[in-house]
């Protein structure tokens, strides 16, 4: 098996379980909801198959809504960050040359322009996440509120990871 898949489905292992045994048990001042698990289709390569890329996201939010009692509701919101994913990657970058299998990271990106890419995908992804959940505009300030707040802190814990466990510049 290469070296990549194998990377890859042990991410996906780790994520899923600090996401389901950790994270999904916290909620902090009843706004906060950390989402880290997406960091799975933030790091995949950049020249990764439209199709797969979608079937990955779609998967990854299905085992959360699995493990979460969730019906499909993780799995909507990651199907739609990876279908901006590539937009996002091609406007905020203008053509930054990634190498066949290369991922999109601090190692390539630099800090500044991985957490900007981050935190608009996270953003994205928070977004229809707690519009799903609530399904109403009525606290629409509150949602608001909460998508900012869980987005900041999303981003914060996804930057710890990916400083602990990427890619450095060499």
């Amino acid at each position: 098996m290469n070296n990549i898949y194998l990377k890859n489905i042990v991410r996906f292992i780790l994520l899923v379980l600090l996401q389901v045994l950790v994270l999904n048990n916290m909620n902090l001042m009843g706004y906060m909801n950390p989402y880290v698990y997406i960091l799975f289709i933030l790091w995949l390569p950049a020249d990764i198959n439209k199709s797969l890329l979608l079937l990955l996201a779609f998967l990854t939010g299905l085992t959360i809504d699995f493990f979460g009692n969730t019906p499909g509701l993780n799995a909507a919101a990651t199907v739609l960050m990876a279908f901006a994913r590539p937009g996002v990657l091609n406007s905020l970058f203008k053509n930054p040359d990634f190498e066949p299998g290369e991922e999109p990271g601090i190692a390539k990106l630099g800090f500044g322009k991985f957490l900007r890419y981050a935190f608009i995908l996270v953003l994205i992804h928070h977004t229809v996440l707690f519009f799903l959940e609530i399904f109403s505009f009525d606290e629409i300030l509150t949602t608001l509120y909460r998508i900012l707040i869980s987005s900041v802190f999303s981003s914060f814990i996804i930057m710890i990871i990916v400083l602990l466990f990427g890619k450095r510049k060499h």
